[in-house]
Formats: structure tokens, sequence, C-alpha cells
């Protein structure tokens, strides 16, 4: 049975202007202002404990009072989630270039999907994406509340007294945190930080999105938080049904054909050669999935326009469309060259079996 949360969980798309509640951190915002004398980064609240992490990887549990005297760079993070895997480079960047100068980087791991609580999946991808720093595992939410927490990414910075002086919400922004882990490191009395800032060096699903040509958001595909689905007479929730595409669906809407069950936060194919199809118009199309039952492999094959991708297959895909479903992860299905247009997706699961939970684009 899966564990659900009802916890108020938000990814944070893009740069876009949001509105920042009060909260037990006290009013979160720094000040936009820049003077020669450096940044202005006001007490925002204390860091709290840390003691409701499930475990940990990569270290021994951390405290509180451990980390006094440091400068600490907190990042909440799920591991299928596009916008943090795009801010990745730049936390792994300074991780490796402040460590030796006072910084612990701790990554919260807290999850979005049912798969992303269990160790062995985290463990998996801290080692897929090279995170060498410590992560706190946060399933059951208890660091994520203690921060009263609402996005993935967020990044809060904390100075060697423990005060929080700095947090960003979303992508972006990079040189500016950078300055601001520079800023609270001469606090701390390091001499010699470094001013030059790190170029993250991100490849592959890490390069940051096309934003002037994204016209398509996530989508989640459960029955729950699902928009936009097109499949004749609407989804059958939590029971076997048989569905069919249309002939040609608008941008951003999605559609099935085979036999599926349309859960709360998933799809499940139930016989072979069952269909996602998605009109999109980005760079590029990234769809969590993966085997109901973990432990084995399922294929797939991607046509874009009816046709094999090309050279516009994503890096879990080759220039035939084919590709092999082996853990639940985000698999980048498309990544095209301009000109972006809308452009039809299609995705056919040779091997019953699998579970599809969202699409992102970038």
């Amino acid at each position: 049975m899966r564990e659900e949360f009802n916890h108020d969980r938000r990814r944070f798309l893009g740069t876009a202007a949001m509105t920042i509640a009060t909260s037990q951190l006290g009013m979160m915002g720094c000040a936009m202002g820049e003077p020669t004398t450096g940044l202005q980064l006001p007490v925002e609240g204390e860091l709290p404990s840390l003691g409701g992490a499930t475990g940990w990887l990569n270290s021994q549990p951390l405290t509180v009072a451990g980390l006094r005297g440091k400068v600490v760079l907190i990042d909440f993070w799920t591991y299928t989630c596009i916008n943090w895997r795009r801010t990745l480079p730049f936390v792994r960047a300074w991780a490796e270039k402040y460590k030796d100068q006072g910084l612990a980087t701790i990554g919260v791991h807290t999850p979005e999907f049912p798969f992303e609580q269990q160790v062995d999946n985290v463990r998996w991808a801290i080692n897929d994406m090279r995170i060498g720093y410590p992560v706190a595992m946060d399933s059951r939410y208890g660091v994520w509340n203690a921060f009263s927490n609402e996005y993935w990414p967020a990044l809060y910075l904390v100075d060697a007294r423990g005060h929080i002086r700095y947090h960003k919400f979303g992508e972006g922004d990079y040189d500016r945190s950078e300055l601001a882990i520079q800023q609270l490191l001469r606090e701390a009395g390091v001499s010699g930080v470094d001013r030059e800032l790190v170029s993250g060096g991100a490849t592959g699903t890490e390069v940051a999105a096309d934003w002037e040509d994204l016209k398509s958001q996530e989508n989640y595909v459960g029955n729950e938080r699902t928009e936009n689905f097109a499949s004749a007479r609407g989804a059958k929730p939590d029971k076997p049904h048989t569905y069919a595409c249309p002939a040609k669906l608008k941008l951003n809407h999605w559609a099935l054909a085979g036999d599926w069950t349309v859960e709360k936060q998933a799809i499940l194919l139930n016989e072979a050669n069952g269909r996602i199809t998605y009109q999109f118009h980005a760079r590029d199309l990234h769809l969590v999935m993966g085997p109901a039952v973990q432990g084995g492999s399922k294929r797939y094959r991607v046509r874009i326009d009816g046709q094999a991708p090309g050279a516009a297959h994503g890096t879990d895909v080759d220039e035939q469309g084919a590709g092999v479903l082996t853990e639940p992860r985000m698999y980048q299905l498309i990544r095209q060259s301009k000109p972006i247009a809308d452009r039809q997706f299609e995705i056919e699961f040779l091997d019953p079996g699998i579970e599809a939970y969202s699409f992102t684009f970038g």
C-alpha cells in the first residue's frame, strides 16, 4: 500500500516571482539591493533541528550543535524534480569549492513520489548524480516541516552562529547565491575566499531550460492532479480500462491508448503496447516513470510527429526511439534543436507493468 502525504508540496517552476508567506522562520525574504559593502542578508530565523531526518547518506547524522561555527548550505531536493536537477551543477560546485573554507553542504531529500522514499533509490540517485556531500533522508517530512518549506528546489544559507540569512526558491540567481556564500564565509572569519564565481558546467538533463521556447509546463498523469486529459469519455479512476487516442490533440493535451489503470498518483499499464501521446512545445520532454515492480526492465519506443526522433532523441533514447526502463526516475526522451514548434510526442511500451507519474519540460 502506498503511503500518502498531505503536505503542501510544490515544485517551483522556473524563475517566476511568487509571494512568500510569513512562517515560523519569520518574514522570509532578503533585500534586493546590493550595496558596495556586500549583500544585505538579514536574519530570517534560526537553523531548525535536523532530528526529523529518517536517515543519513554520505555522513553520520548531523546536528545543529555540531554545525555551529560553519556556514551551512541546506538544499531541499527530490531526485525526479527537473527544476532541482538544473540547480544541481551549482550546488555540487559550491560544495566542492568551499568545503575546505568552512562551508557544510547538506542535501535534504524530501520525496514527492512513493518510490522516492526508498533508501536504495535515493542511494542510486546520489551515485548517478555524483553527490558527495551529506544527504538527510526526509521521508516523513520532519525537516521540511521544521523549515516550513514549500518548494523543490529550496536553498537556505545559515551563518556560523546558526542564523538563517538567505534563501532561494527555484532556479536561477546562482551568482547572487554564491556571493551570499562568500559573504557569510568572510563574516565567519575565513580569509582568502576566492571571489571568482563557478560556471556550473551543466550537461545532459542539468542544462538550463530554453525559457524562450518553453510553452509546456509540468503535468502529472495520475487522476488526482492531471490536466487536459483528452481520451474519449475521460479517465476511469482505479480500474482497468481500454483507452483510445483522438486523431488530433490540442497543445498541452495528452491521451492514452491501450489497457491502463489510472490511479491517484500514477498510471499503470496492464497489457503490452500501451501508448501515451502528448502535444507539447519545448526543447526537452521528460517523463517520470518506472517498473511497477522493481528489479526488471521494460522496453519502450518513442516517436515525434509519427517518426523516430533521430537527432531530437533525449539521453534515455537512441536515434531510432528505442529505450529501456530499469529504475523509477525521470527519463529524458526528447531534446530537439531550434526551431522549436508544437510537436506530437508518443511513447509506446512494449512490455506491461510500467507506472508513469509526470511530464516535465525544458
